[in-house]
């Protein structure tokens, strides 16, 4: 591919970004738009879709302004997304029907408290997820019962329901498609069929019809609306495992983004597991899907923008580090279920704690222990993982903004007892839709992906005192059952 350049975007819950990347997968030119989350209720997180298709033209157009790159050596593009986020339109016109639930949206928790207790071994058998108001199945029941539009869409054959890249595509290519990696996400997808569930369909009153088609990860799906192909759709999860090339079973990451998310590549056999989720990591071409495991906390970079911006207990990352230089004593624990516990805990009903506190405590308390909440809790989900996967993690690869904090990498890597590596380029995910999207059009091969070498900082792990950690978890049991959901 020497000479040419692939362009990705990367639609993320708090923004969306374009990038190019170069024959090495080196970024040349970045472009950026924040997108506004709008919390109409309690526990409610939506997104206007207009703005999301915007702001995908705008960074498109403004990152080949910037590259100086003549658009016709742009060879290829690729597409990652925020996953479980969902989306209802009109097939005939593209027109959204209702704003997009974000993933991080809590109002379907009591339906699904009630469809756990009596389907919920059924749902985890056929798409490997604990029933959860994070996944896309009951928001997309909540729209077709509770939004005027959607009803009378469904009602004249004119609807169309789905991840962000199925709204995205079908404005890009002129039809509705989703890829392996983010139908796994929607609990309507039989992960070993590959194929959307009768059944499921059924339970949530979605129509077959009303979904998109269904294709691999790594697949030339035709020219977009901008000129060059689309050759690559993969959640953004699923994309920075394939960017940090975990491609060997057992291999794991984690990224520290607006949630912390783990997952190791557990092989062409899907893995069965309790309380984390079994998931595509993705289809390249005609080849065998490759599972993954995950694990996923809802809040990480949140808390420590929540720790700022709405407690106002430090100005900006230069004095979160000043607080950080002294190391992470503190008697002061902090559960950051703001939004609920994820994984291994699946509890909607709980919410943020700090426990702990008496005369002496400090600013510099609170912020110690949001951190280290946020890192506690993603060793919670490697010692699941772990267990579930019955491997030893050697080592951990990071990405995400979190991950570029020197400080609490070092916590994460004495936490974990095991070397993590943050490679010099954090763009995993859009790095992984780039790589995907190469292997598409033949520019390259896995082999010699592979063989890529890169620069990483690594972080050896030193002594450390687990007494702490087993405190932080008591207080994990404290935060549980504290919503009353409706």
């Amino acid at each position: 591919m020497k000479g040419k350049f692939i362009l990705v975007v990367d639609q993320g819950t708090t923004s969306t970004r374009a990038l190019i990347f170069d024959e090495k997968f080196s970024v040349v030119a970045t472009s950026r738009r924040g997108i506004e989350p709008l919390y109409p209720h309690e526990g409610w997180v939506e997104q206007d879709p207009q703005e999301i298709l915007k702001t995908v033209d705008e960074t498109v157009k403004e990152v080949i302004s910037k590259s100086g790159i003549d658009k016709s050596r742009i060879a290829v593009m690729g597409l990652t997304n925020q996953r479980e986020t969902t989306i209802a339109w009109r097939k005939s016109t593209g027109e959204p029907l209702y704003n997009a639930i974000v993933w991080q949206c809590r109002r379907t928790a009591s339906r699904c408290s009630a469809i756990k207790e009596h389907l919920g071994d059924t749902i985890k058998n056929l798409t490997g997820l604990t029933v959860d108001p994070y996944f896309s199945a009951t928001k997309m029941e909540w729209l077709l019962k509770n939004a005027d539009s959607v009803k009378q869409a469904a009602r004249e054959n004119d609807l169309l329901m789905g991840t962000v890249d199925a709204f995205l595509t079908f404005h890009l290519l002129g039809r509705a498609v989703t890829d392996v990696s983010n139908a796994s996400r929607t609990m309507l997808f039989d992960i070993e069929k590959l194929q959307w569930s009768d059944e499921l369909l059924e339970i949530f009153g979605v129509k077959k019809e009303f979904m998109a088609e269904v294709v691999s990860t790594s697949e030339n799906l035709g020219i977009t609306r901008y000129g060059f192909p689309l050759a690559s759709i993969v959640g953004d999860q699923q994309g920075a495992l394939f960017g940090q090339r975990c491609f060997e079973k057992g291999d794991v990451k984690c990224t520290y983004g607006t949630g912390a998310f783990a997952l190791m590549n557990a092989g062409e056999k899907r893995s069965k597991t309790s309380s984390l989720l079994s998931t595509i990591a993705w289809k390249i071409g005609s080849k065998p899907v490759v599972y993954a495991i995950e694990g996923s906390i809802f809040n990480c970079g949140t808390v420590i923008d929540w720790l700022r911006d709405n407690l106002e207990l430090f100005e900006d990352f230069e004095e979160l580090n000043a607080m950080l230089r002294d190391g992470f004593d503190s008697s002061v624990y902090f559960v950051p279920a703001l939004t609920g516990l994820g994984a291994p805990h699946w509890d909607p009903s709980a919410r943020g704690l700090f426990i702990g506190l008496n005369r002496s405590t400090t600013k510099r308390d609170l912020v110690v222990s949001g951190v280290k909440g946020v890192i506690y809790s993603v060793q919670e989900l490697f010692e699941t993982m772990e267990k579930e996967a019955g491997l030893k993690l050697r080592k951990l690869r990071v990405d995400g903004g979190v991950a570029l904090n020197d400080r609490i990498m070092r916590l994460q890597a004495n936490v974990t007892g095991t070397r993590v590596i943050r490679p010099r380029n954090v763009e995993s995910t859009a790095k992984g839709a780039a790589m995907l999207a190469a292997i598409a059009m033949e520019f390259c091969s896995m082999d010699e992906l592979k063989d890529t070498e890169e620069e990483i900082d690594i972080f050896e792990p030193e002594r450390f005192d687990p007494s702490d950690y087993i405190k932080w978890k008591e207080a994990v049991e404290r935060s549980k059952n504290w919503m009353t959901l409706t």
